[in-house]
């Protein structure tokens, strides 16, 4: 079994913050071809913010492409899945019931048909409140619960 695992959780594995141990222990992480962009945005971000500095950020950035690249010898650490022209038609259904931002739309339609191509896949590690709901919403088990 995976879990879909939305930026806000994929920063707290690389900045160690609260809850990176519940997503970390799920093993294989599905991920939105987006996070490719939002996760070192979150991250420089922190930095700008003066929570880390910018030797730091540049690790935890490394280590992000890393896993999501893959480094010599070893497959990435995630399963990508596409920003397609299904995920945007679901993330735009999202948008209209649920009123997410953009990026939030397509993070949950992403983790929606994971789920529904893999009934076993409905974890959807996520921190962000109305994301959350919405994620409930849409019949997805929440990590951490």
């Amino acid at each position: 079994m995976s879990v879909f695992a939305d930026s806000s959780a994929l920063v707290k594995l690389y900045a160690n913050e609260p809850g990176a141990e519940v997503v970390r222990a799920r093993g294989v992480m599905v991920i939105s071809q987006l996070s490719r962009v939002e996760v070192p945005s979150a991250i420089w971000k922190k930095h700008r913010r003066g929570q880390l500095s910018q030797q730091e950020a540049a690790t935890l950035v490394g280590w992000f492409e890393a896993d999501y690249h893959g480094t010599t010898g070893e497959e990435p650490r995630f399963v990508v899945v596409p920003a397609s022209t299904a995920v945007l038609e679901a993330a735009t259904r999202i948008v209209r019931i649920h009123g997410l931002r953009g990026y939030d739309a397509v993070q949950l339609a992403s983790a929606v048909l994971v789920a529904e191509a893999d009934p076993e896949s409905r974890e959807f590690a996520v921190f962000d409140k109305q994301l959350r709901s919405a994620a409930l919403a849409e019949g997805l088990a929440l990590v951490p619960d």
